[in-house]
Formats: C-alpha cells, structure tokens, sequence
C-alpha cells in the first residue's frame, strides 16, 4: 500500500546532456552508482518521499530531461507542470555551466505568469582536479539569478540528499506563505488525502489561539 503523503511536489532536473542528471536521480532514489550511464531520451521519471517536518510527508515527482537539443520540444511540454527544477552543469564542463542562464531563461518564459523554484547545482564535485568552474564563479551567477547553489557528487554522495531536500523546503516554504497555490490543471503541487491545512504565518497564530479558546456559547 502506498504511503500517505500530503503533498506531492513535480520536480524537473535541467542542463545539458552529459551533466549527470539521472546519476544525481538513481543516488537519490535508489541509492546507487554507475559509471556508465545511458542518455535519456526525451523524459524519464523518478520518485521519492520526503518527511519534511513532523507530520508532513512530501511525494516528489522527479522528471529527468533530455539535454540534447533534438528533445527539447518534448521536454518543454513538461515545465509548465513543474514547481521546482534543479539547474544541474558539470564542474568540468565549462560550456555546460555558461549554458545555465539559457536554460533558467527558457524554462521561466515558458511558464509565465507563474515561476518555478530553482536549485543551482554544481555536479561531480569529485572531480576537483578537473574543475573549470570555481565556487565563487558559481554563487556569483546563483546569487543574480535568486537561487541556492549546491556542489554534488553522485559518485561519493556528497550533497544529493541535501540539494533535494532544499528545495523541498523551499517549495513548501513558500506554500505555507501563500504564494504557491495548487490550480486546477496544474500538477506542479498536489494535495494528497490528508493535507495539512497552511496559514499565512500571521494567520496561524490566530487560528491556533482560535483553537484553544474553543466555543463558550
């Protein structure tokens, strides 16, 4: 049977091919490591759950897309559905990491009025020698883009844990704000059968002392 969640997240990983996209899923889904990976073709999908507080189980839907250009038509079908997307480049790849501002530019005029909540992840962290792009390089262009930045590595499973549940928590921040909705048609955020009830944080004080008061009638 499956497990209870409350929401169920779609996240969508981005970045050129090669990059390491579905290394980074499979050690965070299944908790393993290949070195000889096959190249998506067109999307692939993963899932996994999270519990990000107590109470609260998050069911993310995790797409894996096709860097090479001879995709894109497909993959962009897909970003309208999807609340939070990883922008994944290759520390030994230079072009891959030049090509990111295209990609958070692509996918964000693809889904206007609405955003997408991004993640910058710097991929095979392993491979220090062999870096081409440094970590100042790196949190220069997340910090004008708005997003975190996270170093991974697949391979030694340096972070992977940690960039996903960021931006969880991010997403989920951002809901109990009030400025992530669901919206019919949309499947970027769901709510499962038993979905936490969030207040604004200035409602939810109120709604608690609501609470204990109870009715004196």
């Amino acid at each position: 049977m499956d497990i209870l969640w409350q929401y169920q997240f779609r996240i969508i990983l981005l970045g050129d091919s090669t990059v390491g996209k579905s290394s980074l899923l499979k050690r965070f889904t299944d908790g393993i490591y290949s070195d000889v990976a096959d190249p998506t073709v067109g999307v692939d999908f993963y899932a996994r759950s999270l519990d990000i507080e107590p109470g609260v189980k998050i069911k993310l839907q995790l797409w894996d897309t096709a860097g090479q250009e001879r995709f894109r038509s497909i993959t962009t079908s897909y970003y309208r559905n999807s609340v939070g997307g990883l922008l994944v480049f290759d520390l030994t790849n230079r072009k891959t990491f030049d090509h990111v501002r295209e990609w958070h530019k692509e996918v964000s005029e693809h889904i206007l009025p609405h955003h997408m909540v991004y993640i910058l992840i710097g991929h095979k962290s392993d491979l220090n020698k062999d870096r081409k792009v440094s970590r100042d390089e790196a949190e220069q262009l997340a910090a004008e883009l708005g997003i975190r930045y996270v170093e991974t590595s697949a391979k030694c499973n340096s972070n992977v844990d940690r960039a996903f549940e960021l931006l969880t928590r991010d997403i989920y921040e951002l809901m109990k704000m009030g400025e992530i909705v669901t919206r019919d048609g949309w499947d970027g955020v769901k709510s499962g059968l038993t979905a936490k009830v969030l207040y604004p944080e200035d409602e939810e004080e109120l709604a608690t002392a609501t609470a204990e008061k109870g009715c004196h009638c």
